[in-house]
C-alpha cells in the first residue's frame, strides 16, 4: 500500500509542477526543444520580436496572410488604382536593423526617425520614415487569442503607391533576392 501511495504522490507532484509552470508561462516545444517565455497575457513582446528578426523561418509562422492591407498601385493610366493581395512571397524578410527605434539627422538634412508609435499591450505599431514626410515601412503586431504576437498587416516602400505595375515582379524577385541572403544569415 505505501508503494501505491507514494506513485500517487509522485504522480500528483508531476502533475502540479506541470501546471505551475504552464501557469507562470515556462512552456516548452518538446519538438524543438524551443521555451518560450509567457506572461499572463501572452509571449513576451520583445523576446517575440528578437526571435522574429533573427529567424526567417521563424518569422514566416508569425505573419498573417495575406496581410490586412493589399497593396495598392496605379495603373498606367494614373488614374484607375489597381490591388494585390499582400502574401509571403512578396513579404521583405525584416532584420533587427529595420524594426530598431532610433532617430538620425542626415547630412544632406532631413531627420529619420523609426519607433513605435503604438504600443499597447495587445497590438503594437512601428513606423519609420523621414519626419514630415510618408512612412516608409509600417508593421502592425496584435497578440493573438493563442497568446502569440503576429504581423497582421503591413506598408512597405517596395511596394510604394509610385511602384509602376509593370515593375511589380520585378520588385517581387528583387525582394526575394534580398530574401535569399537574409535566410544565409538567419535561416
Amino acid at each position: 500500500m505505501s508503494t501505491k501511495r507514494f506513485v500517487f504522490c509522485l504522480l500528483i507532484t508531476v502533475l502540479l509542477t506541470g501546471v505551475s509552470l504552464y501557469s507562470y508561462g515556462i512552456c516548452s516545444n518538446l519538438k524543438t526543444g524551443e521555451t518560450t517565455v509567457m506572461t499572463q497575457e501572452g509571449e513576451d513582446f520583445n523576446s517575440f520580436l528578437n526571435k522574429f528578426t533573427s529567424s526567417a523561418v521563424f518569422q514566416y509562422t508569425r505573419i498573417k496572410f495575406p496581410l490586412k492591407t493589399p497593396i495598392t498601385l496605379l495603373a498606367d493610366d494614373g488614374e484607375t488604382e489597381k490591388t494585390f493581395p499582400f502574401t509571403k512571397e512578396k513579404w521583405p524578410l525584416l532584420d533587427s536593423e529595420m524594426l530598431k527605434e532610433e532617430r538620425i539627422a542626415q547630412d544632406e538634412g532631413g531627420v529619420y526617425v523609426s519607433k513605435f508609435t503604438l504600443n499597447e499591450p495587445k497590438h503594437k505599431v512601428f513606423e519609420a520614415g523621414y519626419e514630415e514626410s510618408e512612412v516608409d515601412l509600417r508593421v502592425e503586431f496584435e497578440l493573438q487569442t493563442d497568446g502569440k504576437w503576429y504581423v497582421v498587416d503591413c506598408y512597405t516602400g517596395w511596394y510604394g503607391y509610385d511602384l509602376p505595375i509593370d515593375e511589380l515582379k520585378q520588385t517581387i524577385q528583387h525582394v526575394q533576392e534580398e530574401n535569399a541572403a537574409f535566410k544565409e544569415l538567419h535561416p
